[in-house]
């Protein structure tokens, strides 16, 4: 079965490229995560150049495995788990990506094959 490796010594862009290897019509961003007295932060990491370990909250050599049998919503917790960051999953929709916020009790797999569909259409 086809897994992705999540390697928190890997940089953002070649978690992405592989994310996107593995499944074609969805793509992933991360989101940073910071817990203060006033209340939970989140915001997107553009520096795709740096590696996972350079923005997690967590501390842990922790290496997870992504299965296409895991929902969005596993993938997410996996990843503010283990690391503290969270994750954004996008799907295709003809030429869009469309954030996958309604579905992400579907399959990654499922995610990827109605990206396909409706990329086909579109």
């Amino acid at each position: 079965m086809k897994q992705l490796v999540i390697d928190p010594q890997k940089k953002l862009f070649l978690l992405q490229e592989e994310f996107n290897q593995l499944f074609p019509y969805l793509k992933i961003d991360f989101i940073s995560i910071i817990n203060k007295p006033n209340g939970m932060f989140q915001h997107l990491i553009k520096r795709y150049n740096h590696t996972l370990n350079e923005f997690r909250s967590l501390q842990s050599d922790t290496i997870i495995s992504i299965l296409p049998t895991m929902s969005v919503l596993e993938f997410d917790s996996q990843m503010r788990q283990n690391f503290g960051l969270g994750i954004l999953v996008y799907r295709k929709s003809g030429k869009l990506w469309l954030e996958t916020t309604l579905t992400d009790d579907w399959t990654l797999e499922e995610q990827n094959w109605q990206g396909e569909a409706l990329s086909i259409k579109g």
